[in-house]
């Protein structure tokens, strides 16, 4: 079979996390520069964050009653004008806070259910390649990542050639370019079954459908809980307990972009290789070590203030051992999940492990202003060392080493 469609999906999935990564530098940047305001830069994010979360796990049914592709197409064609507008108005002279906080909020509602669409493309696209389940997942884990450091790389090197606003145009460009992929490149997948309801009523019975299959699951519910609490205890981490880390130490913002370069690249290294080998690793061992590497140690150097040898030695370590953790949750829930239901299972399965994110920071704060910084890292990293190990007490966990077929799991 041809690969067209797998190759299409990554460079697709590039365009669209790198613009996605653009924007949320260069919109901060761009309120904080013009206001000089803390709390409106914070508003901002959160205009879009939420929304972003919230329509990502609603954008379930749609997604399966269209099919990924349209969803995709459509909703990186219409990010062009949202994002567009906000370098146009700018240059206008017409931007202002109530007119630039509805543009957030759109952008927030388009990217979500974007974003979920090509994951549940993964798929179909696996099968129409013919290349293992595992494969796709750890390459779109590596194109995550790879994608992340290019935008975030590209944002800041944009908004000092061209200033924020102007960066957005490219950004607009990112998401044109991603919608005109999908369509070459990738074919009409098959809707689900019964995509023929309409009204709200039938919505609301395939968001239902969705939602109850997933809370029956004992694995992918332990998965959920797990990752929601990382990623709050992340946020906490890569928001608040590093940088005060960081200029506690006598270091400044330098040190800490390479501490971020050095955990993202090792994990992009681990991504690829994930892809290799993925279908012939055993899943339950390689969580196990995966985590235990990259999340208790990271915690400890720091709140030790050990060399910075040593300090970028573990997370180099736990960088690289991340890149295999998302290709093994991805297949293990893509592997779990009807062919109905993918776009609503993994839409709501995204959404609840991002629903923490946005109160990491404040976690971070609360916990640095109580115990300080080294009290702080120790204790979030217990929290997380907890977290990850916590699956295993469930005896039903052992389940996610292997496949359980899908159709079982719907008929059960």
């Amino acid at each position: 079979m041809s690969r067209r469609p797998f190759i299409a999906l990554a460079i697709a999935e590039t365009l669209s996390i790198s613009g996605t990564r653009l924007s949320g530098v260069a919109i901060p940047w761009l309120v904080l520069s013009a206001t000089g305001s803390p709390v409106l830069t914070g508003l901002v994010a959160m205009t879009e964050m939420l929304p972003y979360v919230v329509a990502k796990a609603l954008g379930g049914p749609l997604i399966d009653r269209f099919g990924p592709r349209r969803i995709a197409i459509i909703c990186d064609s219409a990010s062009v004008i949202a994002v567009g507008l906000v370098p146009l108005l700018h240059l206008l002279g017409l931007l202002t806070m109530p007119i630039l906080l509805p543009i957030v909020f759109a952008m927030g509602v388009l990217r979500g259910p974007s974003d979920a669409a090509k994951q549940s493309m993964v798929p179909d696209i696996a099968e129409l390649a013919s290349v293992p389940l595992e494969r796709v997942t750890g390459v779109v884990g590596a194109i995550e990542r790879l994608a992340s450091i290019a935008g975030a790389a590209g944002a800041g090197a944009l908004i000092a050639l061209v200033g924020p606003s102007q960066a957005l145009a490219v950004n607009a460009l990112t998401f044109a370019s991603a919608a005109l992929v999908a369509a070459i490149g990738i074919p009409t997948l098959p809707p689900a079954p019964k995509a023929e309801a309409a009204g709200v009523s039938a919505y609301g019975r395939e968001l239902a459908e969705g939602w109850h299959f997933m809370r029956r699951d004992a694995v992918l519910v332990a998965i959920v809980l797990m990752v929601a609490t990382i990623n709050l205890l992340d946020q906490a981490y890569f928001a608040v307990l590093l940088p005060v880390w960081t200029q506690d130490s006598g270091h400044g913002p330098a040190l800490l972009g390479s501490l971020f370069a050095v955990f993202s690249g090792a994990s992009m290294i681990g991504a690829a290789i994930a892809a290799l080998i993925g279908d012939r690793m055993p899943r339950l061992l390689v969580y196990a070590v995966a985590f235990l590497l990259t999340g208790f140690p990271r915690f400890l150097v720091f709140a030790l203030d050990s060399p910075l040898t040593l300090i970028f030695a573990i997370l180099a370590i736990g960088g690289f051992a991340s890149g295999f953790l998302n290709p093994i949750l991805s297949a293990v829930l893509f592997e779990r999940t009807p062919k109905p239901l993918i776009g609503r299972v993994t839409s709501l399965n995204a959404a609840l492990c991002w629903a923490l994110l946005p109160f990491g920071g404040v976690v971070g704060g609360a916990l640095v202003d109580a115990w300080g910084p080294s009290a702080a890292l120790l204790l979030t990293g217990l929290a997380y060392l907890a977290a990850t190990m916590a699956p295993f007490a469930h005896g039903s966990f052992r389940g996610f080493d292997r496949k359980k077929l899908a159709d079982d799991l719907l008929c059960s």
